[in-house]
């Protein structure tokens, strides 16, 4: 994954970078890693700062009507202050780590749509200029793939995945987005369910689990959504009955009709939280639980992303492009600042 860039402040005869990240899908919470190459220009350049810059593409649904535009979610300063002599050819290895709420972009190898990129940022003499973006490939967490090999293997089916601008309220959320996985009912839930979605809030020490369903509504009374929180820690993922205990999470959110605005934690007596802000969320259980079954790959979610369903990246569209444009809509914003 490489991207070029003349600095174009500067004009002809500046300094070019090219970023090149280390193959290879990363993690949350873990380690992106790679090498800033920069050529010297036709003359001597002092390089200030080495930046690069995470940029996703999040949806804001707050208003009248649905946006869509990029968001810079967290920048590294990797290298700067050295003089870069004229035709010079320098390389700089990096270890940045990623947030972790980085959202995932792929399951099993299958692209979910979510669009995430790198540019590297260089300052010269108090000019600066944004490198062209580069798509960047995030795996799950162990938890975070227990959890949706158990949902597949419960039945239910991917539908879509999008970022959401704002924040699940009362919890530990630190950017200023949120990643949805939209899934279709298992057969056994669809009496109840229209549309289960997940959020993953992922830490140092563990994770939320944010399940909310979309009701049917019945002859006299009219559908509605119904949320939950589950914590689990990080360690011994392998060792845990993930399918019983998510589907225990499941039964609860279907049972349970909380009251608007009401929320309840379960096994560890946490405190409730609120809801999503900017979006009027207000029906909620809570619970706290974990465990994992190992098993085969989830055939019905991953089925479903590789049919394409529903999925932003289609008809074999190379991501790189989606990256781009969300790349010039991240400058059309800084313009407007």
């Amino acid at each position: 994954m490489v991207f070029k860039r003349l600095l174009g402040s500067l004009g002809v005869g500046g300094p070019t970078v090219d970023t090149v990240l280390d193959p290879g899908p990363v993690r949350p919470g873990g380690p992106l890693t790679g090498q800033v190459h920069l050529r010297g220009g036709t003359a001597d350049f002092e390089i200030e700062q080495i930046t690069l810059e995470l940029v996703a593409r999040v949806e804001d649904e707050r208003g009248e009507e649905e946006r869509e535009g990029a968001v810079l979610f967290d920048r590294f300063t990797v290298g700067g202050g050295f003089r870069l002599a004229e035709g010079e050819q320098r390389s700089l290895p990096f270890t940045a780590h990623l947030p972790w709420e980085t959202p995932i972009t792929e399951l099993y190898g299958q692209p979910l749509g979510i669009i995430l990129g790198v540019r590297t940022g260089l300052e010269i003499a108090g000019a600066k200029d944004k490198g062209d973006l580069d798509q960047l490939t995030v795996d799950p967490l162990p938890v975070q793939e227990a959890v949706l090999e158990a949902l597949g293997q419960l039945g239910f089916g991917f539908k879509s995945a999008d970022l959401e601008l704002g924040h699940v309220g009362g919890t530990g959320q630190r950017l200023p987005f949120y990643q949805e996985i939209e899934l279709a009912p298992a057969p056994q839930y669809a009496h109840a369910i229209n549309e289960l979605e997940v959020t993953f809030l992922a830490n140092p020490g563990g994770m939320d689990v944010v399940l909310e369903a979309d009701k049917r509504g019945g002859l006299f009374s009219s559908g509605d959504d119904a949320l939950a929180l589950f914590t689990v820690g990080h360690e011994g993922v392998e060792h845990r009955d993930w399918n019983t205990e998510v589907d225990a999470w499941i039964r609860h959110l279907v049972e349970r009709r909380a009251a608007h605005g009401s929320y309840s934690h379960g096994e560890y007596g946490a405190p409730g939280y609120g809801h999503h802000d900017g979006h009027g969320y207000g029906h909620a259980d809570h619970h706290h639980d974990g465990g994992r079954r190992s098993g085969p790959s989830t055939a019905a979610i991953v089925g479903g992303v590789a049919a394409g369903v529903a999925v932003g990246v289609v008809g074999g569209m190379v991501a790189a492009e989606v990256v781009d444009e969300i790349g010039d809509a991240f400058e059309d914003e800084e313009d407007e600042d």
